[in-house]
């Protein structure tokens, strides 16, 4: 669901309430109109589960879908572009319930006036970023709108995948004790698209991280462990992911700021900016929730492949009412919460 808006009244959702185009958007406002408008409209267990795909048994299978749009400004960016943005992006959310992605869809909303060229280029990338993600493209759709009607492109992309995990993953198999696993450093794909948005130059490059995550997962599954939850850290970085599971689980997880990588020149980036790492998006990097005794299993599966060579322990999960804390680099602790509204809009 799209998430460049602010609500022009309070939570909860009022009648006379407006949806604004902003610098918002937030996991509050998100989550606002999921419970008050979505949920009581389509509900149904798999949509209640709030998972990045719905699970469903279809004719003896076991089956992952999931639809995402793409509204990325710039279209082309360091390390990816809009197409290889909407094929990982939606192979990535199947990833996340234990799925194998196999077959997508694509729709193109296209502004009159958008170069051929730049298709071109979009769909070369969707093309190989397909093939390395192991899925074929197999149906889709074009519209074309007036100038000014849209920017550009915009790209949603649906896909399927056939569930491997043997039991649910899901905020609701977290238990105290379980350990938390990220899977790289954080931050790159929101600066990366920032530098380019706001024509800012750093010292040193900054590229997306933006990766397909269904190997590495399906690498952890066949090495035995006994996964409880995943979630890519997409809109609203680690410290949202991290809430959202908090949430849904019950549970507190407490994280170890020390343990989480961010390169020098994000750092650096988000210091000249005034951003918070933590919250800022990324496009192939995951959490992991894993009993203890499965955890070194894990990392040394996650390790196995080069997105997530880096993986390491950052927290754990102990007893608490839906919380997130972080362990300073000095000792102190503070509270991550949700923001009201999104750092960076229009990221993905």
């Amino acid at each position: 669901m799209a998430d460049d808006f602010i609500l022009t009244c309070p939570s909860p959702i009022g009648p006379r309430a407006t949806i604004q185009l902003a610098h918002g958007g937030g996991g509050r406002l998100t989550r606002g109109l999921l419970e008050q408008v979505f949920l009581p409209a389509f509900d149904n267990p798999a949509l209640a589960a709030r998972l990045d795909a719905a699970v469903f048994d279809l004719g003896g299978a076991r089956l992952a879908f999931t639809t995402d749009s793409y509204v990325v400004d710039p279209l082309f960016f360091p390390g990816g572009d809009i197409g290889k943005l909407a094929v990982f992006g939606t192979v990535n959310d199947l990833a996340m319930v234990g799925a194998r992605p196999a077959f997508l869809s694509a729709g193109f909303v296209l502004e009159e006036g958008l170069p051929l060229d730049d298709l071109r280029r979009i769909v070369a990338s969707m093309r190989e970023a397909a093939t390395q993600a192991g899925v074929e493209l197999v149906t889709g759709d074009t519209k074309v709108v007036g100038r000014g009607k849209a920017d550009r492109c915009f790209v949603n992309t649906s896909g399927v995948g056939l569930v491997a995990a043997a039991r649910p993953i899901a905020p609701a198999r977290v238990r105290a004790g379980d350990l938390v696993v990220l899977s790289g450093d954080v931050g790159r794909h929101g600066i990366a698209v920032l530098s380019v948005r706001e024509s800012l130059a750093f010292e040193t490059s900054i590229e997306s991280d933006c990766a397909p995550l269904a190997a590495v997962v399906q690498g952890v599954l066949e090495a035995g462990v006994d996964v409880h939850c995943l979630r890519d850290l997409t809109r609203g970085g680690l410290a949202t992911a991290l809430n959202e599971i908090a949430m849904d689980s019950g549970f507190c997880v407490e994280v170890d700021e020390t343990a989480i990588a961010v390169t020098s020149a994000v750092e650096g980036a988000c210091e000249l900016l005034g951003l918070d790492p933590l919250y800022v998006a990324n496009e192939g990097r995951f959490v992991a929730f894993v009993p203890p005794e499965d955890v070194e299993a894990a990392v040394r599966a996650m390790r196995g492949h080069a997105v997530a060579k880096d993986a390491v322990v950052i927290g754990r999960v102990v007893e608490g009412r839906g919380s997130v804390v972080l362990r300073g680099r000095l000792g102190g602790r503070r509270w991550l919460d949700l923001l009201s509204g999104e750092q960076l809009p229009r990221i993905c």
